[in-house]
C-alpha cells in the first residue's frame, strides 16, 4: 500500500483511531484502549484535548498511555459548539503537544458542532474557524457534512484535508450516502488528485470501512466502532485489514455491475447432449 502523504507527514496506514468510549463498568480502560489501538496498526490517534476528557476521576491522564514515540497525536476539538471553542481547543492542543514534543502540535482536527442531538457539523463556523487556524498556521483537518459545496469552500479556506461524514457521529450507520462521497472526492481532487479526503464518522464494522476505501476515500477515521464492540481488539484487527482490502480493491477496479448473468466459463465448444 502506498503511504499517505497528509499535512507533510506520511504514514503506512491510512486508519485514524479514536482514543475515547474504552470503559470497565463506567471507567476508562486504557489498558483496552491500548491493545485496540495496537491491533489496529494505526499511527495516527485522536485525542479530544478539553481537559476534562483527558484525565478520568483517579487523576490519570490519558495521554500517559499513548506511545509517543509509536503514535502521532492528532488533537481534535470534539464537543465544541462555536467557532470561539474550537479555536481556544486547538490552541491548547498545540501548546500541550509541543511541550510533549510529539509533531501532532502543528496540526487539528477541526470540529464544530451545531447541535448535541444530532452532533452534525455546523458549515458556518467551521468555515470560520478554518479561516483563522489555517491563519495561526494550523494544518487543519476539518470535519464537514457530506455536502459538495461545504467541502469546496473549506479546501478554498485552506483546509489541509476535507473529512466528510458516512453517518451521524457514532451512529453505526455506517456510508449513508455513498454518491455524494463520490462527488466530493471527485470536485476535490479535480485539480489536485493527491488532495487527502478521509471519511469520518459513522462506522459500524469492517464492511463500512471497506465501502468508504472502495468510494476513492485516502483514509477513514473512527472510534466507536472499535471501542463500542462487544471485542474492540478483535474489531480494530477486522478495521484494519477491511481498510487494507477496500484500498486494493478501489485501485484494482471492480467489474461493471450487469443486469444479466455472464458465465465465468466460455460457451463456445461444449459438448451437446445426445439424445438416445
Amino acid at each position: 500500500m502506498q503511504p499517505l502523504e497528509l499535512a507533510g507527514f506520511s504514514f503506512q496506514s491510512r486508519l485514524f483511531v479514536g482514543t475515547g468510549k474504552y470503559l470497565r463498568d463506567g471507567e476508562p480502560d486504557y489498558e483496552l484502549m491500548q491493545a485496540a489501538l495496537d491491533a489496529s496498526g494505526c499511527e495516527v490517534v485522536t485525542v479530544a484535548v478539553r481537559r476534562e476528557r483527558l484525565f478520568d476521576r483517579a487523576g490519570r491522564s490519558l495521554l500517559d498511555f499513548l506511545d509517543l514515540d509509536r503514535y502521532t497525536i492528532l488533537p481534535n476539538t470534539a464537543g465544541c459548539f462555536d467557532p470561539a471553542d474550537a479555536i481556544r481547543s486547538a490552541r491548547l492542543g498545540r501548546e500541550l503537544l509541543e511541550g510533549m514534543d510529539n509533531p501532532g502540535a502543528r496540526w487539528v482536527k477541526l470540529e464544530v458542532l451545531a447541535d448535541k442531538r444530532t452532533l452534525l457539523p455546523d458549515p458556518q463556523g467551521t468555515l470560520e474557524a478554518t479561516k483563522t487556524l489555517v491563519a495561526e498556521g494550523f494544518s487543519v483537518l476539518a470535519y464537514s457534512n457530506d455536502d459538495p459545496v461545504t467541502a469546496r469552500r473549506l479546501k478554498e479556506a485552506g483546509a489541509a484535508s476535507v473529512m466528510p461524514l458516512g453517518s451521524p457521529i457514532g451512529s453505526g450507520q455506517g456510508i449513508l450516502n455513498g454518491n455524494n462521497i463520490r462527488i466530493i472526492l471527485d470536485e476535490l481532487k479535480e485539480a489536485d488528485p493527491r488532495y487527502p479526503v478521509i471519511v469520518d464518522a459513522g462506522v459500524g464494522t469492517a464492511s463500512d470501512v471497506t465501502i468508504a476505501m472502495e468510494l476513492g476515500a485516502d483514509g477513514v477515521l473512527l472510534n466507536t466502532g472499535i471501542a463500542g464492540a462487544q471485542d474492540p481488539v478483535r474489531m480494530a484487527r477486522a478495521m484494519r485489514h477491511a481498510l487494507d482490502a477496500g484500498w486494493y480493491a478501489a485501485g484494482a477496479g471492480r467489474i461493471p455491475k450487469k443486469l444479466y448473468a455472464n458465465a465465468s466459463s466460455p460457451v463456445e465448444g461444449v459438448i451437446a447432449a445426445t439424445r438416445g
